[in-house]
């Protein structure tokens, strides 16, 4: 007998009908369910129907095919632990009253890292949570054993991408901000949550940007609901991603909001150094950059030795000081000393007003003329700046010219 992956994991529909295109229909109220509230016997019912209201569009892997170009390889978006990624295009010719926009189809690798489950905590997360800085789920397809997502489309990546590729320009401080920020809004909307969540995968990766580097969190394959009652923790299963992963959630299995906030506190770390959160091909005291760099977040003077070199100078000292002190205290090995995450997103909305002005010192030296040479024009110069102790001046930042200054 052949056994398939379709035999091992349950359908998500009763019905042995053609699957046809439809919108999960709306009601007028309805309660957030989780991925605990599907046993094996109700798993296999209609997604359509648990997850009503979430206008939510369930597509076929037809439709899907012809969105992406039969996922075509000019199409081809990136892959990751969950499959690989395609870009494709929806409209009202595939579907009455849909919006005409670009769209990311995410397809399950069945020999991938994440699997049905994964695929289904990903549609009940995103299909009932709304927010500008979450990416928005447009629909699913799951037809016998093909598991799609569709978002929608973000033309900038991830920021694991902008902010380490090679030959291309570095984010801008100004830039990096605007992105922390983003992403911080959307972990305190998860905390906050009339029924919290916990997000649990956090990482540079997962932030996704649009083309006004608008930072969204995606992937909701690990997330979990947050304890609930008297529950201080959630035990699970260790995972995530080495490097970003707090330290008492990797030796326990205590699963809090405060461990997303290490995470936060990592991807922080990554804006302000331009480094990754684990980097092999470093000393060895300086491959984990948690370890090596929170030593030295409190001291202006050895902050200046982590800043991201790419920067070349262009930021706010006292901007950089700030951020550098949220991070050092996300990433407090004691949970309870980290600050929630509503306080991290109040503290970096002061930080939107620092512009990205050289912390650099400039000094023009004026050239010396040989006195037994000098013109009458030169003299009399010379007697109009009696005042003047040197003929070296000296840039401050407090200076009009220093404050304009912008590097091209």
């Amino acid at each position: 007998m052949k056994i398939t992956w379709e035999f091992l994991v349950p359908r998500c529909c009763i019905s042995e009908k053609p699957k046809t295109s439809k919108l999960v229909s709306k009601q007028s109220t309805f309660h957030r369910i989780s991925v605990s509230d599907f046993s094996n016997s109700t798993i296999s019912e209609d997604l359509s129907i648990s997850l009503a209201g979430s206008n939510l569009h369930v597509f076929s892997v037809q439709e899907l095919k012809v969105i992406t170009q039969n996922f075509s390889s000019s199409n081809f978006l990136g892959e990751g632990g969950f499959g690989p990624v395609h870009k494709g295009f929806i409209d009202d010719k595939l579907r009455p009253g849909l919006k005409p926009q670009p769209v990311a189809v995410k397809f399950l690798d069945l020999d991938g890292t994440q699997g049905h489950r994964e695929w289904l905590t990903e549609v009940i997360f995103l299909g009932q949570l709304r927010h500008p800085h979450l990416v928005k789920l447009i629909g699913y397809c799951c037809e016998e054993e093909h598991r799609l997502l569709v978002y929608e489309y973000m033309p900038r990546g991830s920021l694991e991408n902008q902010l380490f590729r090679r030959y291309s320009a570095s984010l801008p401080w100004s830039t990096r901000m605007k992105i922390a920020l983003g992403a911080a809004k959307g972990l305190a909307f998860l905390h906050e949550a009339e029924k919290p969540v916990i997000y649990r995968d956090f990482k540079a990766s997962n932030i996704l940007l649009d083309s006004d580097y608008n930072a969204k969190l995606s992937d909701f394959g690990l997330a979990k609901d947050g304890p609930q009652g008297d529950d201080t923790h959630v035990s699970t299963r260790v995972m995530g991603t080495q490097g970003y992963a707090a330290p008492e959630y990797l030796m326990t299995g205590h699963l809090t909001a405060a461990s997303d906030v290490y995470s936060f506190g990592v991807v922080l770390l990554e804006l302000l150094t331009g480094r990754r959160s684990v980097d092999k091909t470093r000393p060895n005291r300086e491959q984990n950059l948690a370890d090596w760099a929170r030593p030295q977040l409190k001291d202006a003077r050895k902050l200046a030795r982590v800043i991201d070199p790419r920067l070349e100078g262009l930021y706010s000292s006292e901007g950089v000081q700030k951020a550098a002190y949220v991070a050092y205290q996300c990433l407090s090995h004691r949970p309870k000393a980290r600050p929630d995450m509503t306080t991290v997103v109040k503290t970096l909305e002061t930080l939107k007003d620092y512009k990205d002005i050289s912390t650099m010192t400039f000094v023009y030296i004026a050239p010396v003329l040989d006195q037994d040479k000098q013109s009458p024009q030169r003299e009399l110069l010379n007697k109009t700046n009696t005042n003047t102790k040197s003929s070296h001046k000296k840039l401050t930042p407090n200076l009009p010219l220093h404050n304009d200054f912008h590097r091209a």
